[in-house]
């Protein structure tokens, strides 16, 4: 077969068949990625039929890699990062490190040595980016301190890999591979020297980056902007993103994929970054898919067979080994054992940068390609446990939002280190406790101050406590589910419980401390899921909104007063429809969310003339 019919075989097919095999994933309710692996294991050499061409899939795997680091870039957030330092930064390094080192175990085990087993460890160590947000989006999460804690966390891992690939092909000859790139130009010299110019040519093209980059970058993107072009702007964007990696690799030797990080972190800087990362999203996903496929055709699906007990071995690194150590961290750090158990089950698995990490050790001749296998076999394997590990651990943080006393008994650490109230604040009475105070805690907050009530902030950033301190305000730091802490905001003579957190599992346990300690308290409740909405106005909670369902009544409200009802009329039909949805049986069908069901009362609706 001709070289560029090789070409266009191994892109058509290998998109074809990720789009079989991902919708069969998706109807089979697992990630679209295992059927992206699956679909590379249909066209790989170790399967019958059609054999796509290795060389030119990891080619195309590269532009995918690429792509992949400037998307990681273009979202990373220093502002999340250190809004959850305290905990991401040191539980995603203490996670590495023992997920690193039980890697390493078993690679002696296996007669390997130290350098396959440090690639082998840290392969292990780092989840799938993919795989985590949407898990944390499809549950409502990603918003909620749970969602911000795992993918802080998530970033400081990332931030590991992308140090990795930079110090591995410095450190492969020490490690018993091959030395690559500068370690390779150093001619053999020592190791100090080599990680010098490692180190020296990283720096110099990082301050680039951060300097002169941070001024051209968001500039030249600008100026294709201005155009008016669509088709120019996205150019723009795929030309920075591939000629500063292609440029980093040949100007300083640094990997394309820390080339593509830096593109992306400079232009997400620019108020072009949201336009940038949607009009790059399509060719993105067309080539992730693409390096996904390559990785699944690398795989021999044999190694299930011929060492079942090694798969297992590294399954339960993943599963079970990365999640005590999560959950052991988090609660550590005195966070609520259902923050750790969502925590542990967002990085239960692994993904891209496992798969980046397995390639360069085998090219630098570090890992065995047995060691590929096995990280390939535990990632489509944790993969497609992952959503039954979620359903599990939503299960168990139910059954402890029922059991405040059990859960409690998972968090002895927190119980010596109750909040205190602003110094020379009294303890309020007949107030609103507010949990929560990012926008929606805010807003409430300013009207009640506005209107001179008395109340009570239970916020877990320390920063924002201290500021509400100096305002004046009366505030308590910590998480609010844990022991005492709604007691240090006098939940037992308050009036009202207000939870402006999204996150029901939470939203049930403050309920239940707070009537086990106040059983005429009041609350106000927020929620995504409708579901959750009827079970927790079934339970007796005073108001419980939900964000998508009240747009559409204000939109509603508008629309019939846009076409001629009057205020009154409009209001009342509005607020029996709100009554009704209200008093409708929780086994129903849900209406479509965000949408409610609005019957009309009249025959006609008059215009507005």
């Amino acid at each position: 077969m001709p070289h560029a019919s090789e070409l266009i075989a191994i892109i058509a097919l290998g998109l074809v068949f990720a789009f079989i095999g991902g919708m069969l994933a998706q109807r089979l309710r697992l990630p679209p990625l295992v059927g992206y692996l699956v679909a590379g294991i249909a066209v790989g050499p170790y399967t019958p039929g059609f054999v796509g061409n290795g060389e030119l899939a990891s080619q195309l795997a590269e532009v995918g890699v690429i792509l992949l680091m400037f998307g990681v870039g273009l979202h990373f957030s220093i502002g999340d990062l250190m809004a959850v330092r305290s905990i991401a930064l040191p539980g995603a390094v203490v996670q590495i490190v023992v997920a690193t080192l039980m890697g390493v175990g078993l690679s002696f085990a296996w007669g390997w040595g130290l350098g396959a087993g440090l690639v082998f460890g840290l392969a292990l160590s780092v989840a799938s980016t993919v795989v985590l947000l949407r898990a944390l989006e499809e549950r409502g999460l990603l918003d909620s301190d749970k969602g911000r804690i795992a993918v802080g966390w998530l970033i400081v891992e990332d931030l590991a890999m992308v140090l990795t690939l930079v110090l591995l092909p410095a450190l492969a000859g020490p490690l018993g591979g091959e030395s690559a790139g500068l370690a390779h130009a150093a001619g053999g010299g020592s190791l100090w020297l080599t990680l010098g110019l490692t180190v020296a040519k990283v720096a110099a093209f990082a301050a680039l980056m951060l300097i002169g980059g941070r001024r051209v970058v968001p500039w030249l993107l600008d100026q294709a902007a201005r155009t008016g072009s669509r088709e120019l702007f996205t150019l723009a964007v795929l030309a920075l993103a591939l000629g500063i990696a292609y440029g980093s690799a040949e100007l300083f030797g640094v990997s394309f994929a820390l080339g593509a990080f830096f593109a992306g972190m400079v232009l997400a800087e620019s108020d072009l970054s949201h336009q940038a990362a949607a009009d790059s999203l399509p060719l993105q996903d067309a080539f992730a898919v693409l390096f996904f496929v390559s990785v699944g055709m690398l795989f021999d699906p044999g190694i299930l067979v011929r060492a079942p007990l090694s798969v297992l071995a590294v399954l339960g690194v993943i599963l079970v080994g990365k999640s005590i150590a999560a959950v052991a961290i988090v609660l550590a750090f005195r966070h609520p054992l259902g923050t750790a158990l969502t925590i542990a089950a967002s990085l239960a698995q692994i993904g891209e940068f496992s798969f980046i990490l397995v390639g360069l050790g085998i090219g630098l001749k570090l890992l065995p390609e047995q060691g590929r296998d096995l990280i390939l076999a535990g990632s489509l394997l944790s993969i497609t446990l992952n959503p039954l590990f979620f359903a599990g651990v939503e299960r168990l943080i139910g059954a402890m939002a029922r059991r405040p006393s059990l859960a409690a008994r998972f968090e002895r650490r927190g119980a010596g280190a109750v909040p205190i109230l602003a110094e020379g604040a009294s303890r309020p009475r007949g107030h609103a406790v507010v949990v929560g105070y990012g926008r929606v805690g805010s807003s409430i907050g300013k009207a009640l101050e506005a209107w001179d009530l008395p109340f009570v902030v239970v916020e877990r950033d320390r920063r924002r406590v201290e500021e509400l301190r100096a305002a004046g305000l009366t505030a308590v730091f910590g998480d609010a589910g844990a022991p005492g802490i709604l007691d240090a905001a006098g939940i037992a003579a308050a009036r009202l419980l207000v939870v402006a957190s999204p996150d029901a599992h939470q939203a049930r346990r403050l309920i239940a401390i707070a009537r086990e300690a106040n059983s005429g308290i009041d609350t106000v409740i927020r929620t995504h899921s409708d579901l959750e909405r009827r079970h927790l106005e079934q339970d007796g909670v005073g108001l419980v909104l939900m964000a998508e369902r009240e747009l559409g009544f204000g939109m509603a409200l508008y629309a019939l007063r846009s076409l001629g009802l009057s205020e009154g009329e409009a209001r009342l039909f509005i607020d029996t429809t709100r009554a009704e949805s209200r008093t409708a049986p929780v086994e129903e069908a849900e209406p479509e969310q965000g949408a409610p069901e609005l019957r009309p009362h009249r025959e006609e609706v008059p215009s507005q003339t």
